[in-house]
């Protein structure tokens, strides 16, 4: 069971959390081509073809009939529903969503990989197992990934590395810090 009591009160841990995976742009062509730009890690998942995907919002179904990259970080698709350039201009600026298991966990097999959003209201403990404060979000920079844990003195930043974030329980609903981590959520000392 993934992580709900603390990420999202409102569902339980079977619930299907709703993913938004791209934002459809301007038809390109007349055979009903979109661009899409992604928001996903896995568009080769996300936008294979035969892939059902909803609008945000909307309770109809989007089936991806074709794919091609048009640059990175977007994609030309078709959707069966949209066989033509009319019914494709239709979709832009539609945020398209899928619904994924919660315990869904990256492609490629690594334990050590999640997804932000399983990540996002873990309570993070020290390395006593005290509880110091929530993940509040995952930032991604160039060279590693940062924790935004909101502490009672503000917002910390932990680099989301081993030696700092030993051990995540998704099923436990935690993150725990090693000792090397314990200074990064002290205020530093005013000169």
């Amino acid at each position: 069971m993934a992580v709900a009591t603390t990420a999202d009160p409102g569902r339980t841990g079977d619930d299907p959390v709703e993913v938004v995976v791209g934002i459809v742009g301007r038809a390109n062509g007349l055979r009903g081509d979109v661009a899409v730009e992604l928001r996903t890690d896995e568009p080769e998942v996300r936008f294979a073809p035969g892939s059902v995907l909803r609008c945000e919002g909307l309770s109809s179904r989007l089936t991806v009939a074709t794919v091609r990259e048009a640059v990175p970080g977007r994609l030309f698709v078709r959707f069966v529903e949209a066989p033509d350039r009319s019914a494709a201009e239709a979709l832009q600026g539609r945020v398209l969503v899928v619904s994924v298991d919660p315990d869904e966990r990256p492609s490629g097999g690594d334990p050590e990989e999640y997804y932000d959003r399983q990540l996002r209201g873990l309570r993070v403990l020290d390395a006593s197992g005290a509880e110091v404060g929530l993940v509040g979000d995952v930032v991604h920079l160039p060279s590693q990934d940062l924790l935004a844990v909101t502490t009672e003195a503000g917002e910390r930043l932990i680099p989301f590395v081993s030696d700092l974030v030993p051990h995540v329980d998704l099923h436990a609903g935690t993150v725990q810090l090693s000792a090397a981590a314990d200074g990064l959520l002290e205020d530093a000392a005013e000169a």
